[in-house]
């Protein structure tokens, strides 16, 4: 089993969206919903320490694939540790799978839907509120903008639109609750998610000077 101390250098170069603190982040909910939910606890936490170890930094070119190449390092590691084949792959599957936009492979086993899980509830409640504003200053968005007609309609910004962090919001984050597979992580979601949507209201009134 990879330590923690072993997976601490592993994200030494990464961006402070993906660091290590989000990484023990997921590595602790994702403890914490394998209890509740029964899940093989050691298959859960290798893939939380390895899930974003490889090209996960916003705007690099294998941001896309991050999942893809996570799963192939994660597949050295315990190889190199003794680890049988078919719980190598239990692992690799969990990583592959745990991307939110990826369509090729979704959470089949309950380790991969915990991981998943623990992994969304990350950009919801004030730790979401912490990373999408971070996000969107490293990406050199706005906090928030209105959104156009087009965007609420379609998702899709209109010519010189911001992709701001309530933008994401609207796009993405107010969706996971809804995505999520574990009845305990369902549950974190909602209150969670109640937090990020009243912080999203609060800051349109604010800007626009009505409150």
């Amino acid at each position: 089993m990879p330590t923690i101390e072993q997976a601490r250098k592993w994200y030494v170069e990464s961006d402070t969206v993906h660091d290590f603190e989000h990484v023990m982040r997921v590595y602790r909910m994702a403890g914490r919903l394998s209890q509740e939910e029964a899940a093989d606890l050691e298959i859960v936490r290798a893939a939380a320490l390895l899930h974003d170890v490889t090209g996960s930094m916003p705007g690099s070119a294998e941001r896309a694939e991050h999942h893809i190449a996570s799963a192939a390092f994660a597949g050295e590691v315990l190889a190199a540790e003794g680890w049988p084949q078919e719980r190598i792959e239990a692992v690799q599957h969990c990583i592959r799978a745990h991307r939110y936009r990826a369509k090729l492979e979704r959470p089949e086993t309950l380790e991969a839907k915990v991981l998943f899980d623990a992994d969304k509830l990350d950009v919801l409640g004030a730790i979401g509120v912490a990373r999408t504003v971070a996000y969107a200053a490293l990406a050199g968005q706005p906090f928030y903008a209105e959104p156009s007609e087009q965007f609420l309609e379609t998702g899709k910004e209109a010519a010189g639109e911001p992709h701001s962090a309530y933008h994401e919001f609207l796009f993405k984050l107010r969706k996971i609750k809804d995505i999520l597979f574990t009845r305990t992580g369902r549950l974190i979601a909602q209150e969670r998610h109640r937090y990020l949507q009243e912080y999203f209201e609060r800051m349109g009134a604010e800007i626009r000077g009505e409150r």
